[in-house]
């Protein structure tokens, strides 16, 4: 069944209507689509372009629709070539030949484009939840780990030691751009194409703005030509949901390796692991490993929509089709990997006794000793030597900084005191660092408040 036919004296070739059709997909959106049939026929009425009665029988049939498909009643019938014909096919053969009317004053093109955007917005907000969720349990971890001392890595060397909760605030940081970002895109995405009509707007008197607050939008858009033909909202999204796996990805290549058994940072709940078929001592961390695999193929996916798009020229194209099975599947893929990875870092144990063992053992409060130096009028350039000497020392003695004994640091400077200990030692490397956005104490006093705050007032999600 299709929304067109009388130019044409042959039936379409059945493979070319497989290739054609977007039924087995756009089903996807089915509430969106009735949603948007809803809101136009209410403008059609209310402009008096349809009468009172038939957009009375339209509603009822049209939410009768929606009600059989939600139960299961209502199958969607393959011989139909996508969502739109055959919500408007079923609604004809239920109410008769006002259903035909449903389609005055719009087509295809500005129908699919309303439909993809009411889809997308959904999922942006939707999305939008799970990061909030995932902010707020990552905040949980830092709260009750502002005093664990743990190694910071460059080059996945040890640097200097930091804690646990500064670590996992670069996280923090990381999802709060997406979720300004998600929000972002919402508020440019969020203008309303119908009554654009296939590319050229009608000649109906469509009260647009009318559509527009029905549906929840800003307002229409205002270029017919662009309303059907743009896709950028799509890419923007997916650009974002690709930025969420980056840093989903990151966080669980750390965890992965802190799992290791010579790392030894974390465990892994075991409802968040799996064990291997021949290797019974195996606890792996499988959930890790696949969203940090899934990465790619949500970048798979944005390549293949900026593919589709680069080269189309105005205004609708049928290519535009191939957006939503890669939309779909990212959105449905980043969706599902940030649900387990919060319900994944909400259930891990974090050896704290481990981390500090591991800070006290790499040399981390090297730069401290140098700043030591130069605190007593050593240059940091000469202290950097000095410094640099006493790690061969101690690599040498199989000892470290913090154990070795005084007399070896004053063959080198004279300048070292007893108090070149205490100026080492984990917590006076961490609580001195306090500009602000560093790991001291005082300064993550003030970032966790200033985190608390932001969680606090994050608004409420639009209503759509």
């Amino acid at each position: 069944m299709k929304l067109w036919g009388g130019r044409f004296t042959k039936e379409t070739n059945q493979l070319v209507h497989n290739f054609n059709e977007s039924l087995s997909f756009d089903n996807k959106f089915y509430k969106e689509d009735i949603k948007g049939s809803l809101a136009h026929v209410k403008m059609l009425s209310k402009q008096g372009i349809i009468s009172e009665e038939d957009c009375s029988s339209i509603v009822k049939g049209l939410h009768s629709i929606l009600e059989d498909l939600n139960s299961g009643k209502l199958d969607f019938d393959p011989q139909y070539e996508d969502i739109h014909s055959f919500v408007e096919g079923v609604l004809t053969e239920r109410i008769g030949d006002a259903g035909k009317r449903l389609h005055t004053g719009r087509s295809r093109n500005d129908q699919v484009a309303l439909d993809m955007k009411l889809y997308t917005r959904t999922e942006i907000l939707e999305t939008r939840s799970l990061i909030i969720d995932l902010l707020n349990t990552i905040f949980k971890t830092m709260e009750e780990n502002v005093h664990t001392i743990m190694p910071g890595f460059t080059h996945l060397q040890k640097a200097q030691p930091l804690t646990l909760a500064h670590h996992l605030g670069a996280y923090f940081e990381m999802f709060k751009r997406d979720l300004g970002r998600l929000e972002d895109c919402y508020s440019r995405m969020n203008y309303c194409p119908l009554g654009s009509g296939a590319l050229a707007g009608t000649t109906y008197p469509l009260d647009r703005d009318f559509t527009a607050e029905q549906l929840g939008f800003f307002g229409p858009t205002l270029n017919s030509m662009d309303s059907v033909s743009d896709r950028d909202y799509l890419i923007e999204f997916l650009s974002d949901l690709s930025l969420i796996m980056v840093h989903l990805s990151r966080f669980n290549e750390e965890i992965i390796i802190w799992n290791t058994n010579e790392y030894r940072f974390v465990e892994i709940d075991d409802s968040y692991s799996t064990g291997s078929s021949i290797m019974p001592q195996k606890k792996n961390p499988d959930i890790a490993e696949l969203i940090r695999g899934k990465t790619g193929r949500v970048y798979g996916h944005l390549m293949s929509l900026l593919t589709t798009m680069k080269g189309l020229p105005l205004a609708y194209n049928k290519d535009m089709q191939e957006d939503k099975e890669p939309a779909f599947d990212a959105i449905d893929t980043v969706k599902g990997c940030i649900l387990l990875f919060t319900g994944m870092l909400n259930t891990i144990k974090f050896n704290t006794e481990r981390m500090r063992e591991s800070a006290e053992g790499g040399f981390t409060n090297a730069t401290d000793a140098a700043d030591y130096l130069v605190n007593n009028g050593v240059a940091f350039r000469d202290a950097h030597g000095i410094i640099g000497a006493l790690v061969l020392k101690c690599i040498e003695l199989n000892t470290s900084l913090d154990k070795l004994p005084l007399e070896e640091y004053q063959k080198i400077s004279p300048v070292f005191k007893e108090d070149i200990y205490d100026a080492i030692s984990m917590e006076t490397c961490v609580s001195k660092r306090n500009t602000i956005g560093a790991p001291g104490y005082d300064a993550m006093e003030k970032v966790m408040k200033i985190n608390k705050e932001f969680l606090d007032n994050i608004p409420d999600a639009p209503k759509n």
